[in-house]
């Protein structure tokens, strides 16, 4: 059974992401989505909140599906849960000279672990995390970025984080 790895913050999950997963899911038997958890970095969302976005978005295909949280190297994770592959979304030339960066010190730490670059749909090829997140803090239509349910769930956390 081919496993792959698709790391990331995920912090919210875009339409981006999901191309991602789709196409991957056409390369491996199972994907594992990976959130990864970053001590140094503040994250929008919870961990939690982050898989229930996850599982919301990509239900249709949860049966070849695992989501997983790590806050260890993904390379090291990867062995762990038996993937061959990492899978790496490009979106324009500086990811891929941090991608390549990455995939050569992945290769150093383990060298059966191999990394695969699947390029985004043109139409989120400038999509991020934290692009929705700025458009959402000022209140931008968010449409064309995430699910609806992601948008509920930006919605929700924006109110709760809103000063009375």
């Amino acid at each position: 059974m081919k496993i792959g790895l698709y790391p990331g913050s995920f912090d919210p999950i875009t339409y981006g992401h999901i191309d991602i997963v789709k196409r991957a899911l056409k390369i491996f038997d199972e994907l594992i989505v990976l959130v990864s958890i970053h001590p140094n970095k503040d994250a929008f969302f919870t961990r939690e909140e982050r898989i229930d976005m996850i599982e919301e978005t990509l239900k249709d295909c949860l049966d070849r599906i695992k989501i997983e949280t790590s806050d260890t190297l993904t390379v090291q994770h990867a062995r762990k849960l038996g993937a061959s592959h990492i899978i790496r979304g490009l979106r324009a030339l500086t990811d891929f000279e941090y991608e390549f960066q990455m995939t050569h010190a992945n290769r150093v730490l383990d060298t059966e672990i191999d990394s695969i670059f699947l390029m985004t749909d043109n139409k989120y090829s400038f999509l991020s995390s934290t692009t929705v997140k700025e458009i959402a803090r000022y209140r931008g239509d968010l449409s064309t970025f995430v699910p609806p349910y992601v948008r509920k769930r930006i919605h929700e956390k924006l109110k709760r984080n809103e000063k009375p």
